[in-house]
């Protein structure tokens, strides 16, 4: 008997626990002024209203609800709250309305009218937001604003608030102000911690020194740095920079970018190339390496440099480009390579510059020097300067520096005509073709001479201190000797075979660059490296997702009818939810596809 007695005494705490635990899960009433009944209105509930000394205060489980009237289904363990409400959470979240209805089933609160929703670091502002404690995230629909801190605020049409990873998703028409930046996105994750953004479809991010847009972005707010892809460019006034892969740094106004990068300066009408590049906007400088390929656009014909490194430093009317390593040069008339090419934007001077590779211990080497092609000539020198008129856009002329040697091949035979001295100066004509050429200071050539019906003539060797060519219709017409040491016409029969070459020759037609694709077809194999760039997009979870949605429908059925006969759980919902089986909210078709 003593065991049975003792079975049903802890049988009865058992229940009566189990019985004050289910009465603590129902919202409680801590206090009301006035407490009244209107089953006409409000059927099978409580009337209660705020008087002189304070609101109405509710309690459930851990959140504190105040209000100036409150309308409480006991039934469905339901409340509406009217006037002022205030909603607390501890001492992280604290919401403001003009509006709340909570259910104590669900555990869903709807908050209409001025809603604000305070965070230590953030405020969500909105007209209508929906808050899910179960899952601590906090939900609007038709417009929002969220100030957070030093980041600014942003807006959109949808937002979705995880408040344990204090994280952001933020859905259609998202734009991000603060002092200095305008975000624009239509898929948008922020962080609030480490305030990261993650911009994903057409964004771009706005600042008084740039715009960068990109189809997949990061951006540190609070830092103002990050990087783009897909799409990806960046606009500096006259400046534009694309490329797979950009990075950008807004405090300096410094942008790299990496593989099939495309720099156009649309004030100069020139265009660089490659696969890496580095740009400071503040110091006017840029370098651009792997495949670096700058183009002048001219009306009738543009001008091609390829190096291995290109830079280009200066403001747009001093603006200087410099090509280093294995530089080459092509237009339609005329082509050129050295170690490094030159070219200022200002006076109009190109310079070709070779640095010395000659091994004076081979008495079989051959000194490397710059070279210039132009229609039939080959030109070349310890340096070359090019000069054309910058308003113009046409070639002047050109100055070949120490041991200067001009070959053009004959025009039917096998021979080279051949000029050589200290300096060449040539000038050009209107079709940038040379028409004048003077060779200075110990000139030597040897000259095919033909006649009128193409016949050699001779074969003219001679030394004097200068030498004119008057040059028509691309072939040499005159040659003037100046001061002619010595020198003959000999038939070709009694020429020397040993002395048709003259020291210092190097003819070199098959290094010729005779198209752009030429620039490139000694370079070694590139291989581009691997941009793994960003996460794709990953679409915005359901505020009302199965788990809630079978929570409401469990407090649905668990309601008591009323004369109303409509259960308080569900009758909130947006409009624009799928049918009930499918439990999802419709969102934008558009979500981007980011593979």
């Amino acid at each position: 008997m003593k065991l049975t007695h003792f079975f049903y005494i802890l049988l009865f705490v058992c229940f009566g626990q189990s019985q004050f635990c289910q009465a603590q899960k129902k919202i409680n009433i801590e206090y009301t002024g006035f407490l009244t009944f209107d089953e006409e209105k409000y059927p099978g509930a409580k009337v209660l209203t705020r008087d002189d000394s304070q609101q109405v205060h509710i309690i459930h489980g851990g959140i504190n609800m105040w209000c100036d009237q409150a309308i409480h289904y006991g039934n469905e363990d339901f409340v509406e709250a009217y006037g002022n409400v205030i909603v607390k959470q501890g001492d992280t979240i604290n919401m403001t309305s003009k509006y709340v209805e909570y259910s104590g089933k669900t555990q869903l609160a709807f908050a209409s009218g001025n809603v604000i929703l305070e965070n230590p670091d953030s405020k969500i502002s909105s007209d209508t937001l929906y808050f899910d404690r179960i899952k601590q995230q906090a939900f609007y629909r038709n417009g929002g604003n969220v100030a957070i801190d030093s980041s600014g605020t942003i807006t959109s049409k949808i937002g979705l608030y995880y408040m344990d990873a204090k994280k952001y998703q933020f859905v259609e028409d998202v734009v991000l102000k603060n002092d200095s930046t305008t975000v624009k996105s239509n898929y948008f994750d922020f962080y609030d911690e480490t305030k990261h953004a993650y911009l994903f479809g057409p964004s771009t991010i706005t600042t008084p020194e740039s715009v960068t847009y990109c189809e997949k972005g990061f951006y540190d707010t609070e830092n103002k740095i990050g990087y783009a892809v897909k799409k990806a460019k960046i606009d500096y006034e006259n400046r534009t920079v694309e490329g797979d892969s950009l990075y950008f740094d807004n405090n300096t106004s410094f942008a790299s970018a990496t593989n099939n990068i495309t720099v156009t300066d649309t004030l100069n009408k020139s265009i660089v190339k490659g696969h890496y590049a580095e740009v400071f906007k503040e110091k006017d400088s840029m370098f651009i390496t792997k495949r670096a390929l700058a183009i002048t656009v001219q009306q009738k014909d543009s001008i091609y440099i390829h190096a291995d490194t290109l830079m280009v430093t200066g403001k747009p009317e001093k603006r200087i480009t410099r090509a280093f390593r294995n530089a080459r040069l092509f237009k339609i008339d005329m082509s050129a390579k050295a170690d490094s090419i030159h070219t200022n934007q200002e006076n109009g001077l190109t310079q070709l510059i070779n640095i010395s590779k000659f091994d004076s211990n081979d008495a079989f080497s051959v000194k490397r020097k710059p070279i210039l092609w132009n229609i039939n000539n080959q030109m070349t020198g310890d340096t070359i300067h090019l000069k054309s008129n910058p308003e113009t856009e046409k070639l002047d002329s050109l100055i070949v520096f120490n041991n200067a040697f001009l070959i053009s091949k004959d025009t039917i035979g096998t021979g080279y005509n051949q000029i050589n001295g200290k300096t060449l100066i040539g000038l050009f004509n209107e079709n940038n073709e040379l028409h004048v050429v003077d060779i200075l200071k110990n000139a030597q050539s040897i000259y095919y001479f033909r006649n009128d019906e193409n016949e050699l003539v001779g074969i003219d060797k001679s030394k004097s201190g200068s030498i004119k060519i008057f040059i028509e219709d691309r072939d040499i017409q005159e040659v003037r000797k100046i001061n002619q040491i010595d020198g003959d016409i000999y038939p070709e029969s009694k020429y020397p075979k040993n002395e048709k070459l003259l020291k210092g020759f190097d003819w070199r037609e098959d290094e010729r660059p005779k198209s752009v694709e030429d620039l490139f077809k000694n370079d070694p194999p590139l291989v581009l490296p691997v941009i793994k760039g960003l996460e794709d997009y990953m679409p915005q979870e359901d505020f009302f997702d199965e788990d809630l949605m079978a929570r409401i429908k469990k407090a649905d059925s668990e309601a008591k009818p009323t004369e109303e006969g409509k259960p308080k759980a569900s009758r909130n919902l947006p409009k624009n939810l799928k049918k009930k089986d499918e439990k999802k909210l419709i969102y934008p078709k558009s979500v981007i596809n980011q593979q």
